[in-house]
């Protein structure tokens, strides 16, 4: 039996396609098993390179699985694989590299014995990412130790952000079929999963690539009507592409199946116009305050979750204000706050007005604390309230209580036993904990 093991950095998208690799190869039959780092015959880092300091993580990472496994064969893929291949074909130990476009064939490479695996500088397999028209499918579905399974519907951007190097990473804008889309969704119901997360590099421009008359609010209306699935998270929107007609699909009976979750993660960046217009972002903090509102009074109860990159060049203590001011303003949920790391190979590495350090410090101190606010008064507003809770398959690691997520992200603590996971459970909410989650008791029918 050859052990294995996945090493994964960065975004939701890249945990996808670890899951779907590591599905593939034991499903295979072909004597691999899951392994732990340590003890493994073969590990695959799968990298990141959104900032400077995940590009430097994911070498890291790679050095340690060498260390940490003597003799075994390491695979390097992913975004910082994508882009700078020669730097990780040149660390001594590493066997593979096998950029984004390639990634899809891993398994299928490694289960026909890694031929050739020459990773001189010359050589790692990472063609030319953005030449890529057509989405390749993962190798497997992306299942395994989580309660709500990603499935990857979309890669690549064509926004071109002026702080983001991951157009060049992932490639162009491309999206998996509807009918690939609902076959993968109807085998995770038939497996027993109760929820799936739609996941993507920019999923709002999911279909635009396959026909005129293909969006993702189509591909949301043809899930909703398969009804092969309790219900579906969206990763994240771009305030652009949050149409009227999505959010309405979270106003629907909470009982149907295959309901968009009332809980949408719209990245903002900054609430200054200056700023977003130097970030190439396609809106206005007016525009962005639009959507939330059109949120709350269509879903009242939905969470909306917000991104924001703090001290961009140029971002003024007035430009800061702004954000800090239309966050405070709005009805949101919680905040992604992350401090701009300048990166080479995007236009606002050469910005000038570069914030200092300690000053872009002190103002992401000042916006984690503000989303705090936030998610504690959204979580003190569901005392009293009734809410269906999706149970997770591992209890809580301080109190071994039973926990799980309500489609509005609110993660509930409660008694039961383990006959409950992956199950929906009506839970009355009555309490908040000392570590500020929400508390309840499950409502059984008796």
């Amino acid at each position: 039996m050859k052990r294995f093991c996945v090493k994964t950095l960065g975004c939701k998208v890249n945990q996808c396609e670890s899951e779907a690799i590591c599905n593939a190869l034991v499903e295979a039959g072909a004597g691999f098993a899951y392994g732990t780092d340590g003890q493994a015959d073969l590990v695959i880092v799968n990298t990141c390179t959104v900032t400077r300091k995940a590009a430097m993580q994911s070498r890291q990472a790679v050095r340690q699985a060498i260390r940490n496994n003597p003799g075994a064969r390491i695979v390097v893929t992913g975004c910082h694989a994508q882009i700078a291949p020669a730097e990780l074909a040149a660390i001594d130990g590493v066997d593979r590299v096998v950029g984004n476009g390639d990634k899809h064939q891993i398994p299928r490479q490694i289960l026909a014995g890694l031929p050739a695996m020459d990773a001189s500088p010359e050589t790692p397999a990472c063609g030319d990412v953005r030449a890529i028209a057509q989405f390749d499918a993962l190798p497997g579905i992306a299942h395994g130790g989580r309660t709500r399974p990603f499935l990857k519907v979309q890669d690549g951007c064509d926004a071109f952000c002026t702080y983001c190097i991951v157009p060049h990473a992932r490639g162009r804008s491309r999206s998996l079929p509807v009918d690939q889309v609902l076959d993968q969704i109807g085998r995770l119901g038939r497996l027993g999963y109760r929820e799936v997360v739609l996941t993507g590099i920019h999923i709002g421009c999911y279909g635009k690539d396959l026909s005129s008359t293909t969006g993702l609010y189509d591909l949301l209306c043809r899930i909703r009507e398969a009804g092969t699935i309790n219900r579906v998270r969206l990763s994240s929107i771009e305030p652009a592409e949050l149409s009227d007609e999505i959010i309405g699909l979270a106003d629907a009976d909470p009982n149907q199946p295959g309901r968009l979750c009332p809980h949408f993660h719209v990245p903002l960046q900054s609430g200054d116009d200056g700023i977003l217009k130097r970030m190439h972002r396609p809106y206005t903090r007016d525009f962005f305050r639009g959507r939330v509102h059109a949120i709350i009074h269509r879903v009242p109860h939905a969470a909306i979750g917000v991104d924001t990159l703090i001290g961009f060049p140029g971002e003024t203590d007035a430009a800061f204000e702004n954000t800090h001011q239309l966050i405070s303003s709005l009805p949101v949920t919680y905040l992604h706050v992350f401090p701009f790391s300048a990166r080479e190979g995007t236009p606002a590495f050469s910005f000038s007005g570069q914030i200092p350090a300690p000053v872009i410090k002190n103002r992401c101190r000042r916006m984690r604390r503000l989303g705090e606010e936030k998610r504690r008064g959204f979580y003190h507003r569901r005392i009293g309230e009734t809410v269906t809770v999706l149970v997770e398959e591992t209890r809580d690691k301080g109190d071994g209580r039973l926990k799980g997520l309500t489609d509005n992200y609110v993660p509930v603590r409660f008694d039961g036993p383990d006959e409950w996971y992956n199950t929906l459970r009506t839970v009355s909410v009555n309490r908040i904990s000392g570590d500020g989650l929400p508390e309840g008791t499950v409502d059984t029918g008796e």
